[in-house]
């Protein structure tokens, strides 16, 4: 199993998640600064040219939040998906919260190309940017943490993937001051062995 992925993006939630499953795989860094994501050689492992990329034998899986699932269907004695279906029904509410909203807001700052041409239109995005990812705070803050973690006492993979975005908040322009459960779940997990692996690993840098 190889994890494609490059420092600080939402690859993190993946490498903390095989960390957290115990399961063996190995690191591939993709150098984004020199465009190696948008090179003939990656675009043959993933034709999106983003990551994370999981390759499982001749397999290339993509997209974050059916990674995490894989991973923990892999892995069940790590109980990282809740088998009440209305639990695992809210635990993925959020992740899809997260694909859906909360990294599309974060990436108007660095990738208004996707969605525009001109560079008022980028200027115009980015400074919108600390206004839409306080208000993902605000709603990640009083709506997704229901008691430590997101699932109240019981950690879950929707939990590897809100921390991987919180980290994105500060740097957002949220006044994390305002959030004290969020400050509060983001200094629990960077206790977590998994986080402290990927970290020595150059996955968080």
């Amino acid at each position: 199993m190889k994890l494609y992925f490059a420092p600080n993006t939402i690859a993190v939630a993946v490498a903390v998640t095989l960390e957290e499953a115990g399961q063996s795989y190995d690191l591939v860094p993709v150098d984004f600064a020199n465009g190696a994501q948008s090179s003939p050689a990656y675009l043959g492992v993933n034709s999106k040219g983003r990551v994370p990329a999981l390759v499982v034998g001749d397999t290339v899986l993509t997209e974050t939040g059916a990674l995490l699932d894989y991973i923990a269907a892999l892995n069940p004695k790590a109980n990282l998906v809740p088998s009440d279906p209305m639990d695992a029904a809210k635990m993925r509410s959020v992740m899809y919260y997260l694909a859906s909203t909360a990294h599309i807001n974060h990436a108007h700052k660095m990738r208004g190309h996707r969605w525009a041409d001109t560079e008022a239109s980028f200027a115009d995005m980015k400074a919108k940017v600390p206004e839409t990812m306080t208000a993902t705070a605000q709603y990640l803050e009083t709506e997704c943490l229901t008691g430590p973690f997101v699932l109240g006492a019981h950690i879950s993979i929707a939990d590897f993937y809100l921390y991987t975005v919180s980290r994105w908040l500060e740097g957002d322009g949220v006044n994390m001051a305002d959030f004290p459960r969020l400050t509060a779940f983001l200094s629990m997990m960077e206790r977590r062995d998994s986080i402290q692996s990927v970290r020595a690993a150059g996955v968080i840098a």
